[in-house]
């Protein structure tokens, strides 16, 4: 049997708590994890969402209390926000369009694909289409995970913050986008983080997987 280095990787990784902020994480490696979140597959292939990269150490520091005072923000070297689309739009599809046919060429199919779209998603409620990019982003939060553990860098997902001052921190809501999860990037501290002696806990295949065959 194949074994996949991937799955040992996934053992490694944990949500770190304690990083060391002596050691930043080496700008190849974040150049590669934010390839992984530009490569990540998103529907119709609309990447509605944008990231940002921070390092200003003054910005974060403005974050921080607004995400319940998670240390990881500001030990950590790198902190991406995953900003989605606070709305989809014609001018937003359309650009999408655009940059297929730039590249693919002249597609009658695909333009009538996205004019599809349109009617489709235009006409739904503004909350319902942020939650389908929000989504989207998710997507890339764990291409990002799965990315950062493959090259031994530390990460912790974040849910826990204030969107709002979050997007006015960055000025999110003038470019039309909504934070919605925060991913810090940084080395482990090893004698400090009580988390990481502890065992990986997840439930049993048996409990966790149907097979329908």
């Amino acid at each position: 049997m194949t074994k996949s280095t991937l799955i040992d990787k996934l053992n490694w990784r944990y949500a770190t708590k304690k990083m060391d902020p002596a050691k930043p994480v080496e700008q190849d490696k974040v150049d590669q994890i934010v390839e992984a979140v530009r490569m990540t597959p998103t529907s119709s292939g609309t990447q509605p969402f944008e990231l940002f990269v921070v390092t200003n150490p003054d910005i974060r520091a403005q974050i921080r209390p607004h995400a319940w005072d998670q240390a990881q923000i500001t030990e950590g070297s790198h902190l991406l926000v995953f900003a989605a689309w606070d709305n989809y739009s014609a001018d937003r599809i359309d650009a999408v369009t655009q940059q297929m046919t730039d590249e693919r060429g002249e597609i009658p199919m695909l333009n009538q694909y996205y004019e599809n779209l349109k009617a489709n998603y235009l006409p739904r409620d503004e909350q319902v289409n942020h939650d389908h990019a929000a989504r989207q982003a998710y997507i890339a939060l764990g291409f990002a995970m799965a990315a950062a553990a493959e090259l031994d860098v530390d990460c912790c997902p974040m849910e826990g913050f204030d969107p709002a001052k979050v997007d006015e921190i960055l000025g999110l809501s003038e470019k039309g986008l909504r934070s919605v999860v925060l991913l810090p990037l940084g080395y482990r501290q090893e004698d400090a983080d009580w988390l990481l002696p502890m065992k990986k806990v997840r439930k049993s295949k048996e409990t966790f997987v149907t097979e329908i065959a």
